[in-house]
């Protein structure tokens, strides 16, 4: 038990609650150092192979907390992996979800945009609405979205500071799927549930392939390029095991290494 945030292992999945619901879990800098301790350990753990990511109470986050810069407090805290702990993580290759539970405005949409698939509930409203308090969308939404949904559609929500629906999001293409309230966490778990049934090597490998890939020119220099996690792919117990448990006509028993 955090003071900024809580955390759930179930096997092989890890929930992460913000829990600053008094403050609609906006988040400051002592927030985000506990929260990227947290993603540290999430990172470092070889049974950890996929985390959740929702807010306590009445929603995701309202993104940084401005009463708390306004009041002059400490920004002093504030952790080199960004906000959450994790929209400057760019080395992490094991898959993030969140499950977007209301409210995800500024800094809390983009700990959403940071996340590998958002789950959203039928209530959750997603917005970058820093221009419309002199500031901007700096820890990666500015980036983020318009390579998710193009510059035009990604504009359209910059420019203007407007709010989008969960249904709109699902239609412009940054939400994977819109769920009832109560169900989103259910949701994200199922959606974990099919990762964990794959090689979590594989997963890595894929992730880190697509996320690097997407930094050449075109998808011959993406193809050609080098990647740490397939090459740990390659040489891992899972390579061995995936192709005997299908021959063996069996559930492959996953290490992980």
């Amino acid at each position: 038990m955090g003071e900024f945030c809580t955390t759930e292992k179930d096997g092989n999945l890890l929930v992460v609650t913000l829990n600053r619901p008094d403050r609609l879990n906006a988040l400051h800098p002592p927030a985000n150092a506990e929260l990227a301790g947290v993603f540290d350990d999430f990172a470092a753990d070889p049974d950890a192979w996929v985390a959740i990511v929702t807010g306590a109470g009445r929603g995701f986050s309202a993104g940084n907390d401005l009463k708390y810069q306004a009041e002059g407090g400490d920004r002093s805290a504030m952790p080199k992996t960004g906000f959450a702990g994790l929209t400057n993580r760019y080395d992490l290759t094991k898959p993030v979800i969140a499950a977007v539970n209301g409210v995800a405005m500024g800094g809390g949409f983009e700990i959403a945009l940071a996340c590998d698939l958002i789950i959203a509930a039928e209530s959750a409203v997603f917005a970058l609405p820093e221009p419309r308090v002199g500031l901007a969308a700096l820890a990666g939404g500015l980036h983020r979205l318009p390579r998710e949904i193009g510059t035009k559609q990604a504009l359209g929500m910059i420019l203007t500071g407007r709010r989008v629906t969960a249904e709109e999001g699902r239609s412009l293409g940054f939400v994977n799927e819109v769920v009832p309230d109560d169900e989103v966490v259910d949701a994200a778990k199922r959606w974990a549930a099919q990762i964990l049934e794959c090689s979590p090597m594989s997963i890595r490998a894929s992730k880190q392939a697509v996320y690097q890939g997407l930094a050449h020119a075109g998808v011959e220099a993406a193809y050609n390029g080098s990647y740490d996690a397939v090459k740990a792919m390659v040489a891992s117990e899972d390579f061995i095991e995936g192709p005997l448990a299908f021959a063996e006509k069996r559930a492959p028993n996953w290490q992980g290494r």
